[in-house]
């Protein structure tokens, strides 16, 4: 199959490099300012192995490609589709994109056959072009199970590696699922500048990300989403330590957060069904401080 990589950070390199470790064909779209600069080979270091693959990489696609992964950060998306052009030759359209509101633009661009439903739980960086780390012990990934037929046997090949992975038949079960954990890490850990380890052992911000989760939990309940809020907190108690959320890191770095992305359905998921949501509104109200540019 021939697979596509929009959007080569973190995420987006670790998907192309367990691809083409798998056998697949990999193309990494890149701009043109930076195609000229990037390595032959793309290297990473997991805990499911270190290794290099060469990589192919161009500025826009070009004929037909199976699968085009979508990696980008949520405020670069709308910019980043123009190298897809009008998509007509591509099969399915996974976007591993943070937050729910994502699907709506990118179905109404390409429509709704096309576009798959899907989510990624890892720590990953790119630490330098064509580097990347994977810091997490794990890599989650749910798809929506209307595309099991086309990726049963890449996501054998991704399993074998290490990854969990599984179908989802249930789309907001499946986005919410991730949005449920990540929301209240990501946006505690932005606001206190803390690593996993540190949120678990105060006091005072344990009980933010406990009642953010709940928040969360409320407002995806709500919407449809079968959620298990317990399961979660066990998730969080087993977090390696030393974790940083990929907005923190953005954050850190003087980037604009993914706020609305990650935030945005929560808030306005709870104005809709009239559930309070102050824990995640003062934490949202924390980040701004630190990130001035950072969206609603």
């Amino acid at each position: 199959m021939r697979h596509a990589i929009l959007g080569v950070g973190g995420v987006g390199g670790l998907m192309a490099a367990f691809l083409a470790h798998a056998g697949e064909e990999v193309t990494l779209l890149l701009r043109p300012e930076t195609i000229g600069r990037y390595p032959k080979m793309l290297s990473i270091q997991s805990p499911f192995g270190s290794f290099e693959v060469p990589t192919e990489c161009a500025t826009v696609l070009a004929g037909h490609c199976d699968v085009v992964w979508i990696t980008v950060k949520a405020t670069q998306l709308e910019d980043s589709l123009k190298v897809l052009g009008n998509g007509n030759t591509i099969t399915t359209i996974i976007p591993l994109l943070n937050g729910v509101d994502h699907l709506a633009l990118l179905r109404s661009r390409f429509g709704n056959q096309r576009v798959v439903p899907a989510t990624i739980a890892v720590e990953t960086e790119r630490v330098s072009p064509g580097f990347i780390v994977q810091r997490s012990p794990f890599v989650r990934l749910n798809i929506g199970s209307q595309a099991e037929s086309q990726l049963t046997a890449i996501i054998e090949k991704l399993r074998s590696f290490g990854f969990a992975c599984n179908f989802i038949p249930d789309e907001r079960t499946l986005l919410w699922s991730k949005l449920v954990f990540l929301a209240p890490l990501a946006l505690t850990s932005t606001a206190g500048a803390l690593t996993t380890d540190q949120i678990m052992s105060d006091p005072t911000w344990h009980s933010r990300l406990l009642g953010c989760l709940h928040e969360v939990y409320l407002v995806g309940t709500a919407i449809g989403a079968k959620l298990d809020e317990a399961a979660v907190q066990k998730l969080f108690a087993g977090l390696p330590a030393g974790m940083r959320s990929s907005m923190q890191k953005d954050v850190a770095a003087g980037r604009p957060p993914e706020l609305d992305a990650i935030a945005g359905p929560i808030i306005r998921g709870g104005q809709e069904h009239g559930i309070p949501a102050p824990i995640t509104r003062e934490l949202v109200d924390l980040i701004r401080t630190k990130a001035p540019a950072a969206g609603s």
